[in-house]
């Protein structure tokens, strides 16, 4: 065996070959559609996965309104948010939010399973979400993923 074989290979940015999904959210659970939204945004379904480099796809985000929660987590679950102020909390449960913006129910849960860093903001702009059944990344060609 020659030692190049034994190289670990490291994937670099201009390497990486970015791919568009679509993932349809209607009737799925939300945590396990977020965790295998997180793990498509970071590229850890590639092989040539690296933890320092953005590696991973572009993922569109399709019928956000249709999400599910199991038994009383809809009541239950609140969003909390502080304006800033002085007695600035702002709490928002999750029938309301869905509500108001089905969109940013899926961002939130997918935020939270990227890295808090400087390559987690850069990921967070790969997610794409829609409330309804259509988008405007025709012309990306986006591929359907299923969830298994």
């Amino acid at each position: 065996m020659k030692p190049t074989d034994t190289i670990t290979r490291s994937a670099r940015a201009d390497e990486i070959e970015r791919r568009w999904w679509v993932v349809d959210a209607s009737g799925q659970t939300l945590g396990r559609l977020a965790s295998r939204i997180a793990a498509l945004i970071r590229g850890k379904h590639k092989p040539s996965f690296t933890p320092h480099v953005d590696s991973g796809d572009y993922v569109i985000v399709v019928n956000a309104d249709k999400v599910v929660l199991k038994g009383k987590r809809a009541e239950q679950k609140t969003y909390f948010r502080h304006t800033g102020y002085p007695g600035g909390e702002r709490y928002e449960s999750f029938a309301e939010l869905i509500q108001r913006d089905p969109a940013k129910v899926i961002e939130h849960a997918v935020y939270g399973m990227l890295p808090k860093n400087r390559l987690g903001r850069r990921m967070r702009l790969k997610l794409k979400v829609y409330a309804g059944p259509q988008h405007p990344h025709r012309a990306q060609q986006p591929q359907s993923y299923q969830l298994s």
